[in-house]
């Protein structure tokens, strides 16, 4: 195979080809089935036949690149970007595969490079449709579902030249494929405190986020003496304390309060309700699912010691997706040969690997980003990185059995 900085100096070409397929404004911002869409899969095209890969745009939206016949290794990742995001996030997925496809000398088995549409949800209030429809576990009311401007996914796929009533029928044989492979930047900032260019995803953690309210009594700031009180927002405080000391204390389990809604929500008024979400994430879900338990009882505890009402409910919750043992420790071993110690970590983020999981085994490679930043304009690999990580993609098809 070719050099490793080479073959990583030959992704930066592409992805930056695919980065000028964006809106106006930093960065790069790319949603599904719009004109910058359409830009990219004209790059991805080009990419694809390079690779000698044979090409279709399925009925969700994914281009689809295959080469060989019988049983496929699945790999890829998403086209699409946040608003003003990066240019690696989701489409660095999609090149590095097909490249490795592209250099190998010979390849043992049929593969397929998948480029998902959505994976984001940031045009549409749903996401993973492309990896979801694989799978036949695409939400019933998820193609219905409108944008900002009142276009249905419906209506913006058939805009795109699709055929939406089509996607049911996308859902694949289990029998037909081997296993799903996907490589994405780590989004996170462990793989470079460790000096390791690549590292091997153990789970894509399980979600569960609750909705809470705490409701006391508003009153005057200066009129209202503190004995008494009923003040919401100390009741949320002590939560929002909480999710930190619990998530801190225990090993793999990560907590957020991201949305906090005080009323009146004025200088001189006691508040008195309080909305808030927390989230919590961990690759173990019965570790989440009873810190979710240990964070309401402590709710209602705070909210009768403190004479206040609390509404609190877990609003979503998505289960964990363990990575396969056999694929996982052939990519570790391939991550091995490539000089690196083969860490392994697991993801926070959810990735289409996620839903393709639902039909077949999977892995993930993740690669080092600098700073350990993403959905910004500054999210960089290096060529150095990505081209390790294309020979190590390129490993593991050739010992996979």
């Amino acid at each position: 195979m070719t050099d490793p900085t080479t073959l990583g100096q030959e992704a930066a070409h592409w992805l930056k080809r695919l980065e000028a397929c964006s809106e106006d404004g930093p960065g790069v911002t790319r949603l599904p089935f719009t004109p910058q869409h359409r830009a990219a899969l004209d790059v991805l095209r080009d990419l694809y036949a390079s690779a000698g890969l044979e090409t279709h745009l399925d009925a969700a939206g994914t281009l689809v690149g295959r080469r060989g016949d019988g049983p496929a290794l699945l790999m890829g990742s998403h086209q699409d970007s946040v608003r003003s995001g990066g240019a690696y996030d989701g489409i660095m997925g999609v090149v590095l595969p097909a490249l490795a496809v592209k250099h190998a000398k010979d390849l043992p088995i049929a593969v397929e490079v998948l480029a998902f549409a959505d994976e984001e949800g940031v045009r549409f209030p749903t996401a993973l449709v492309g990896s979801r429809a694989l799978s036949g576990r695409v939400p019933p009311d998820a193609l219905a579902m409108q944008d900002s401007s009142g276009i249905s996914m419906a209506a913006a796929m058939e805009g795109f030249g699709l055929a939406p009533a089509k996607v049911p029928s996308l859902a694949r044989d289990p029998t037909t494929v081997l296993g799903y492979l996907e490589t994405h930047i780590e989004q996170g900032p462990v793989l470079e405190t460790a000096g390791e260019a690549l590292g091997v995803v153990t789970a894509i953690c399980g979600i569960e986020r609750h909705s809470v309210t705490f409701t006391g009594q508003a009153g005057h700031a200066g009129t209202l003496p503190m004995e008494g009180r009923r003040d919401a927002l100390t009741g949320a405080a002590a939560l929002v304390t909480e999710v930190e000391r619990l998530a801190r204390n225990t090993p793999g389990l990560r907590g957020t309060v991201g949305e906090l809604h005080v009323f009146p929500n004025a200088v001189n008024a006691v508040p008195g309700a309080v909305r808030l979400t927390v989230e919590l994430r961990s690759a173990d879900d019965a570790q989440r699912t009873a810190a979710g338990h240990e964070l309401t009882t402590f709710a209602h505890e705070i909210a009768r010691a403190r004479g206040l009402t609390l509404d609190m409910a877990r609003s979503y919750a998505q289960p964990a997706a363990p990575c396969d043992q056999g694929m996982r420790g052939a990519l570790q071993a391939a991550v091995r040969r490539a000089g690196g110690k083969g860490l392994e970590l697991p993801s926070g983020a959810t990735h289409d690997a996620s839903a393709v999981a639902d039909l077949c085994p999977m892995a993930m490679l993740f690669v080092r980003c600098r700073d350990g930043v993403s959905h910004v304009p500054e999210e960089y690999s290096s060529p150095e990185d990505m081209g390790l990580a294309i020979a190590t993609i390129s490993d593991f098809i050739s010992n996979l059995k």
